[in-house]
């Protein structure tokens, strides 16, 4: 993070975005583990809730320095807080009590294909041949984990509901990171994304407000506590930092190819703390991941604007 005088870290772009989904596996593998402790809007919530206590305190003074860019900014403000913040992990969170963390990896993996289509639409630039080629080394890196390396496993994929809301979920982060090409010039970071949060917040709240009424519960004990820990400070403040900076260095076309480390990662961190079985498919996928991430993600944007 930079101050309002300087400029960000000197860590390369590809670092924050690989570290951004390195924490979002995390919050997969949590998030599966706790599903009888914490209903999904319920989680979405009190994630941006812990998030929004901890940036308020730090960004307090970038937020008053930055009101009049952010007055004059909410028409895009609004959007990014919605699409990035208030949809994508509640609709993850709804969609994977009626799916499979295979069926739910494959609809992710499909991201930066959405954010190649919509770029062009909204102002950015069309693909190259490099990044297609990446993205598509790297796509077929995650069809290896998900078909368990046998391609007739893909045949035999089923869609249900639970996908609609994953692949909401997917098309709702696109739009979230192409848009992030038009974040208001000039303001902090830390204010931007406390911005974002408090949009996000205030957008889950009445769904929240539903699933309560309807009955749903959060079950308040110490691993509730330490769930909601990670996932509203890593997970939230620390990734998407990590992410938004990432893009506004790297580009959004570059940077959707890291979105195929996700099922990696979460392939890795499943066998570790859950137990899962980490076979030789998983190696061969990830190598591909790594070297399609490379391709089309490699070298730093000459015309990349500072978020700072």
């Amino acid at each position: 993070m930079s101050t309002p005088h300087a400029r960000h870290l000197p860590v390369h772009p590809a670092l924050l975005l690989a570290m951004a989904q390195l924490l979002w596996a995390g919050n997969f593998v949590l998030g599966r583990a706790v599903s009888a402790h914490i209903p999904p809007v319920a989680l979405s919530f009190w994630r941006w809730a812990v998030a929004f206590m901890v940036l308020l305190p730090l960004s307090a003074r970038e937020l008053r320095a930055g009101w009049p860019t952010i007055r004059r900014s909410l028409p895009v403000l609004v959007p990014l807080g919605i699409l990035g913040v208030g949809n994508f992990n509640t609709l993850v969170y709804v969609g994977l009590g009626q799916t499979t963390a295979t069926n739910a990896a494959l609809l992710n993996s499909a991201c930066p294909a959405f954010i190649l289509a919509i770029g062009p639409f909204l102002g950015g630039r069309r693909p190259r041949g490099r990044q297609a080629g990446g993205i598509a080394l790297s796509l077929a890196g995650v069809l290896t984990i998900v078909a368990r390396g046998d391609p007739q496993t893909l045949l035999g994929l089923t869609f249900n509901r639970g996908d609609a809301w994953v692949l909401a979920a997917v098309l709702s982060w696109a739009f979230y990171t192409v848009l992030l090409a038009r974040r208001p010039a000039g303001l902090h970071p830390m204010a931007l994304l406390t911005v974002l949060v408090a949009v996000g917040l205030a957008w889950i709240a009445p769904f929240y407000a539903v699933e309560s009424w309807r009955g749903a519960r959060v079950a308040w004990d110490g691993v509730t506590l330490a769930t909601l820990g990670y996932v509203g400070v890593m997970a939230s403040v620390v990734a998407y930092a990590a992410w938004n900076q990432g893009v506004a260095e790297l580009g959004a076309d570059r940077s959707g190819a890291f979105l195929h480390l996700l099922p990696a990662f979460t392939a890795v961190l499943a066998a570790l703390l859950l137990g899962e079985a980490f076979h030789a498919y998983h190696a061969v996928g990830i190598v591909m991941v790594l070297v399609g991430v490379r391709v089309a993600g490699g070298g730093r944007r000459a015309d990349a604007p500072d978020a700072s």
